[in-house]
């Protein structure tokens, strides 16, 4: 392990790079200020242009603004990523798209199972909390390098800054995806989960120590909230007196969008119960995925539409 006389010398010595470095760019551009103004202006201009269209498309058209959005958002970072060689980011990208193809397509299919919910709810809510806590865990290194937390790890400020930075940047661009695919999910098993049987004619018949959800057993409890189940989870009850495990209530409040009970249809406020983590994030976090949204996704293209204005006008 380097001690901290030696990192805050290898940190100077960088340092002292860098400054060459932007002294060499200056020269480049001294005498071009008018130009410079330009390209500003010009910037400027498409910026405000660009933000009102976008407002404007997402009130007139939201469906079609989130799903380009979206599109943008899962193809330009990979696009970025296979021209600049970051693999790491393309084998998590890579896997994250698989396992996300695979619950699209449960979520699609003509016949949703009762257990659908339940699953996609995990899914989605451990996608959540991970990007949460990669989000967290980056700011507190960002902070640490700050406070020269870093030298009692002999590790460069600048090494520590980056590790931060990229732990935040994997929470928040994959807690925006999440969010997003979350809404889609929702949409798509909103209209097709519900309690049936397969025997005998159509109708309610449901034990009293039956999910109506997922249809598998849940064993009598003295009290809410209790390990109950065969498969070790807790159980809820609502207000009608129907009891469900807590998974599969909260799959069919959260990723189906229900506020009723799943097997009597009696009006429950379900929303009051249960905080679905997509609507109503923590305010700051859910104002930094918004932000991230409209960084990765829509920033690239505006930048592009000012360098072809910039190319057309003759401003380098």
């Amino acid at each position: 392990m380097k001690s901290v006389k030696e990192l805050m010398e290898e940190e100077q010595r960088d340092e002292q790079e860098w400054h060459k470095k932007h002294e060499e760019e200056h020269r480049k551009h001294q005498g071009h200020d008018v130009m410079h103004a330009e390209i500003f202006i010009v910037f400027i201009v498409v910026m405000i242009i660009s933000q009102v269209l976008l407002v404007i498309w997402k009130r007139k058209h939201f469906r079609s603004y989130q799903v380009c959005t979206l599109i943008g958002l899962w193809l330009i970072p990979p696009i970025v990523s296979i021209s600049k060689e970051f693999y790491r980011f393309l084998f998590t990208w890579v896997a994250f798209s698989a396992i996300s193809g695979y619950i699209f397509k449960i979520s699609t299919a003509d016949h949703i199972s009762g257990k659908t919910p339940r699953f996609v709810y995990n899914f989605l809510m451990a996608l959540h909390v991970l990007s949460y806590v990669l989000g967290i865990v980056g700011y507190m290194i960002i902070l640490g390098a700050l406070f020269g937390i870093n030298f009692m790890f002999g590790v460069k400020t600048s090494t520590f800054m980056d590790l931060g930075l990229l732990l935040m940047f994997y929470g928040i661009y994959y807690g925006v995806l999440g969010r997003d695919f979350a809404h889609i999910c929702t949409d798509r098993l909103a209209c097709k989960i519900g309690y049936f049987t397969n025997e005998g004619l159509p109708k309610k018949t449901l034990e009293p120590n039956v999910c109506a959800v997922c249809g598998d057993v849940v064993r009598p409890a003295p009290k809410e909230m209790e390990v109950a189940d065969e498969l070790d989870e807790p159980t809820y009850t609502l207000s009608c007196g129907h009891r469900f495990h807590e998974r599969c209530i909260r799959g069919w409040v959260v990723i189906g969008k229900q506020q009723t009970c799943p097997y009597c249809k009696e009006k429950v406020d379900l929303q009051r119960m249960f905080k679905n983590p997509w609507e109503k994030p923590h305010l700051f976090y859910g104002k930094l995925l918004d932000w991230c949204r409209y960084l990765v996704a829509w920033q690239p293209l505006i930048l592009f539409v000012v360098k072809i204005l910039n190319n057309y006008f003759g401003l380098e």
